[in-house]
């Protein structure tokens, strides 16, 4: 153990005085998620709670064929805007987000007490609209619902006869668990920091000595290179724990400036969230420092190295990827899987949920064997004399 610790003390103090190794793992790694996160959420809430809390402008199309549904809807916080000559144009071209069109029979039709045709044109495709149609929309239904139910009496009829069946909604979700939805994507982060928190420094301890000429001589020392090769790896687990103890500290500090709570959300990224996060993360990190150091090996120069670690990146996507297009019910099974199981963990976490004793020790036994073969197949390439063979 020895020769594993002095491997690993002079990797980690050479690679201290690194300021690239140091910006990706200890810096741009940790930070920049959690930094890009809190950004586009406050700039995305503040808008939709700004756009909730302010009179919604309407193009208005024959807005004088139907005063009292325009001052109706006025009275909602809806704000006519001149008619425009073609309106399908102009929401195509994002020039109003959605238009109303009344008809010019649209008063003969009222008083026929025949239904009364409106149109609501929007584009559906462009994102920013979506709130603005359900404002609009919600806005009309509510006038169509009270001018139908004063029909009714008017006529001797009970209102309730145009809802022979009520709906009495129970939402279970809890202001956690939609806050869980937002932050759908935060696991992938996590993997992401662990990966960028030890990739240069796997880069550098095997392409990049091997293309600077300084493994070979450190093979030649009577030592197992089993042991030369546990060092470098403790050395990158512990580059990319640290950057996942940034990461998820820089989360949980960020999660306090979302203002969450005005939609009736909850987000709880505390110590105990953290807590859980690092457990079953951890053989994750293992895992990764081994595969990292494997395709390194076959790397001849560091800028290769740097291009085969890319294309391994996009492996850890893969879960968060179909879990957000094929939304599966979770199994136990699902915490045996790396990768998978972090996923499926911390996203039950960020929900609010609870893991068992058992799911958690499912996800870290079974991460830690995988791990372990990752490491006997590391070592096995760490053994042959191609890899000590100078590029």
């Amino acid at each position: 153990m020895k020769t594993t610790l002095t491997v690993f003390l002079k990797e980690v103090k050479e690679n201290l005085r690194d300021r690239r190794t140091i910006t990706s793992a200890l810096l741009y790694g940790p930070l920049i998620g959690p930094v890009i996160f809190v950004l586009i959420m406050n700039t995305v809430l503040t808008r939709e709670l700004n756009k909730a809390d302010q009179p919604i402008k309407v193009p208005v199309i024959g807005a004088e064929y139907a005063p009292n549904m325009i001052a109706a809807l006025k009275q909602q916080g809806l704000l006519p805007q001149p008619a425009i000559a073609d309106p399908e144009e102009a929401v195509r071209n994002q020039g109003a987000e959605v238009v109303l069109r009344i008809p010019a029979d649209f008063g003969t039709s009222w008083r026929k007490g025949e239904a009364s045709q409106v149109e609501l044109i929007y584009d559906s495709s462009q994102r920013d609209a979506g709130s603005s149609v359900e404002r609009v929309r919600h806005m009309l239904d509510a006038y169509i619902r009270r001018q139908g139910a004063m029909r009714l009496v008017a006529r001797g009829l009970a209102p309730t006869l145009m809802a022979p069946v009520t709906l009495d909604e129970r939402d279970q979700s809890t202001p956690q668990s939609r806050a869980g939805q937002m932050f759908a994507i935060l696991p992938y982060f996590f993997v992401l920091t662990v990966f960028m928190g030890g990739m240069y420094l796997a880069i550098d301890l095997t392409a990049g000595e091997r293309e600077r000429q300084s493994l070979e001589p450190l093979f030649a020392n009577p030592v197992p290179r089993w042991k030369v090769l546990l060092g470098k790896l403790a050395a990158i687990c512990a580059f990319s724990l640290t950057s996942l103890l940034i990461g998820v500290t820089g989360f949980g500090i960020c999660g306090r400036l979302i203002p969450a709570e005005k939609l009736g959300m909850v987000i709880n990224l505390g110590p105990s969230f953290a807590g859980q996060v690092l457990l079953i993360m951890l053989p994750l990190v293992i895992l990764l420092a081994s595969l990292q150091t494997l395709v390194a090996a076959f790397a001849k120069s560091y800028r290769e190295a740097q291009t085969y670690l890319s294309m391994l990146m996009l492996v850890p996507a893969l879960p968060s990827i179909l879990l957000s297009v094929m939304p599966v019910k979770v199994a136990e099974w699902m915490y045996a899987v790396p990768l998978l199981g972090q996923q499926v963990g911390i996203t039950q976490l960020l929900r609010g949920g609870q893991l068992s004793a058992q799911e958690i020790a499912t996800c870290v036994i079974s991460g830690l064997i995988v791990a372990l073969l990752a490491t006997l197949l590391t070592a096995r390439v760490y053994s042959t004399e191609r890899l000590a063979i100078s590029a």
